[in-house]
């Protein structure tokens, strides 16, 4: 088992949670910025739209009474502090003879209204003895600076808010987290315990449990996982069933031909035969059983080749009607011996690219079957058609045929229609599953269709060489 602090949903908890208080960190640094950009910023604009309204009212010349007294009225009503300055010391008029005194503004700072200019001020000031937020209008003769009219708010009070506003906010933020721990670990355990039932399947499919299925209760990613586990689950367990068949088959396959070999040699060696006519019968008996061995494991030596990567054929351009009637010219002594009837219709003109002893194999499989399957009297019919691009080669019978249930099965490995598997019942099903997989490397295709007690048909379709190829 892994460690936990290295588990998945360790790991989906902690970014969670890391985003969650990024978010939080971001969110109250936001905050602060647009205290400092926005709010502070605000407070300095009215202030001087404020101030700017009340210097509109100045005409020039000499500050009067009704003028100080107009701005006394609107400081009253006002959330600022606002007021006129004329005082020549306190305009810095009298430097550089008073450097000493403490002046509400600068030299730089009245060179800056003379100038026409607003002069905003953000901090402590000494002379109020708070942080303050101000905007001071110049109120100016030609070029004579008469006065200022200065307004500020005190920003102490907003300093405080600020501060019992973040308190809020950290227990507001406390609060949050711990719901947000609750709740994500919560779903986290929803969202990884389906991960959790794939794995625990999956070590028992390690162990041979292959029969195991995980409950798909999802349509995401998970519900897909799982769902393709489930198939891969069932895959291997098919396989594993194909692989235990394919074992007994071959044993049994193997063990029928060897116990007669093994029986009819014992016979000899114990002096059983009788004489020497009965002798030559067992040992042609013990020949034919022999030979079923080596076909059988000569297709097992195929099967193994044609699924492993190494296999290659050495093709060659084959004149394909003249190829098929030198193999069906072997078949001549039986075709008479059992009294069947031969048709062929071959098109001269398809030429493939195929490997000469692997095209023989799968025609004489398919010509065997042809001939075994079909009775006496029976009718055997064999066509070739060039198509554009490819040709077909179709074989009919007249014989037993093919049930329906069986059909689909037929080219699987071992798979025999008649399960008795007597000594005298064809082959070991093994040749249809060779002839599909070398059809298929030949870049071609095989379909049966068959009848019970009608008989088969059995078309291949193999590519044709182009006519530029052979210019």
């Amino acid at each position: 088992m892994s460690n936990k602090w290295s588990s998945l949903s360790f790991k989906l908890w902690l970014t969670i949670i890391t985003a969650i208080i990024l978010s939080v960190l971001f969110a109250y640094s936001l905050s602060q910025y647009y205290y400092k950009n926005l709010y502070v910023e605000k407070l300095k604009t009215d202030l001087i739209n404020e101030a700017s309204l009340l210097g509109a009212d100045y005409f020039g010349g000499e500050i009067s009474d009704d003028f100080k007294q107009q701005v006394e009225w609107f400081n009253s009503k006002s959330d600022s502090e606002v007021f006129v300055v004329n005082n020549p010391r306190e305009l810095s008029a009298c430097l550089p003879f008073e450097i000493n005194y403490d002046t509400l503004i600068s030299a730089e700072e009245r060179q800056m209204l003379l100038d026409g200019k607003v002069v905003e001020k953000e901090g402590y000031e000494k002379r109020f003895e708070k942080n303050i937020v101000a905007a001071i209008i110049p109120l100016i003769d030609e070029d004579r600076l008469e006065g200022i009219i200065y307004t500020y708010i005190p920003v102490d009070s907003i300093t405080d808010l600020l501060k019992e506003f973040a308190a809020k906010w950290m227990a507001a933020v406390l609060l949050f987290l711990i719901v947000s721990i609750l709740l994500t670990t919560k779903w986290l355990k929803k969202l990884v315990s389906p991960i959790k039932e794939i794995e625990t399947a999956a070590h028992r499919v390690s162990e041979g449990d292959y029969d195991i299925q995980i409950q798909v209760k999802s349509h995401d990613e998970i519900g897909n996982l799982a769902h393709a586990f489930n198939e891969m689950a069932k895959s291997i367990h098919l396989e594993e069933e194909r692989k235990k068949e394919f074992l007994e088959n071959v044993a049994h396959e193997l063990r029928t031909p060897l116990s007669y070999v093994k029986g009819y040699t014992q016979a000899i060696l114990d002096g059983v035969v009788k004489n020497e006519e009965e002798e030559q019968k067992y040992l042609q008996l013990i020949s034919r059983e022999a030979f079923r061995l080596q076909r059988l494991v000569g297709d097992l030596m195929d099967l193994s080749k044609l699924d492993s990567d190494q296999f290659t054929l050495n093709k060659t351009p084959i004149a394909y009607a003249q190829f098929i009637e030198d193999v069906l010219a072997k078949y001549e002594p039986i075709l008479k011996e059992k009294q069947l009837g031969l048709q062929l219709e071959l098109d001269p003109d398809p030429i493939i690219l195929g490997d000469e002893g692997r095209i023989e194999q799968i025609l004489h499989n398919v010509f065997d079957n042809a001939v075994k399957y079909t009775n006496p009297d029976g009718f055997i019919k064999i066509t070739l058609r060039q198509h554009k691009g490819d040709c077909e080669l179709i074989v009919t019978d007249t014989g037993n045929g093919i049930p329906a249930a069986d059909l689909p099965y037929v080219m699987n490995r071992f798979y025999r229609v008649n399960k008795a598997r007597s000594r005298f019942d064809g082959g070991s099903g093994l040749g249809l599953s060779i002839v599909k997989k070398l059809v298929e490397l030949q870049n071609g295709k095989i379909e049966i269709e068959s009848r019970e007690h009608t008989g088969t048909k059995v078309s291949i379709v193999l590519p044709t060489i182009k006519e530029d190829w052979t210019s």
